[in-house]
């Protein structure tokens, strides 16, 4: 259930950036949720692959470049998935950020950490 929810927020996410950052657009929420799971799928089995072979950089810049490697997932996921739209670098840049800051704040409010 707790994936589910989790998936359904990354798509209300999703549709939320493209409201208000150009250059970042999305057709639908049906769109949303296929993008999300893109790009979760693209997370869980390729980032790792690439943070490894960049983690000289990834050490020197103190983790700072984990978010170009999310742009350019990001926009590799727009490559793949019909209807979602990345123009440019910078708005894909900016919309990893917003992504990263929104999903934490809202999984932090979604799934508060239990005590044990």
């Amino acid at each position: 259930m707790a994936i589910l929810a989790n998936w359904i927020l990354s798509a209300l996410t999703v549709l939320l950036i493209s409201q208000y950052l150009p250059g970042f657009n999305v057709n639908s929420f049906v769109t949303a949720l296929i993008v999300a799971l893109v790009l979760g799928i693209i997370n869980a089995f390729i980032k790792p692959v690439i943070v490894i072979l960049t983690l000289p950089i990834n050490i020197l810049t103190l983790g700072l470049f984990t978010f170009v490697i999310n742009a350019f997932l990001i926009r590799a996921t727009a490559f793949i998935v019909p209807g979602f739209e990345v123009v440019g670098f910078v708005p894909a840049l900016i919309g990893a950020f917003l992504l990263w800051l929104i999903s934490t704040v809202v999984n932090f409010a979604a799934f508060p950490i239990k005590p044990r």
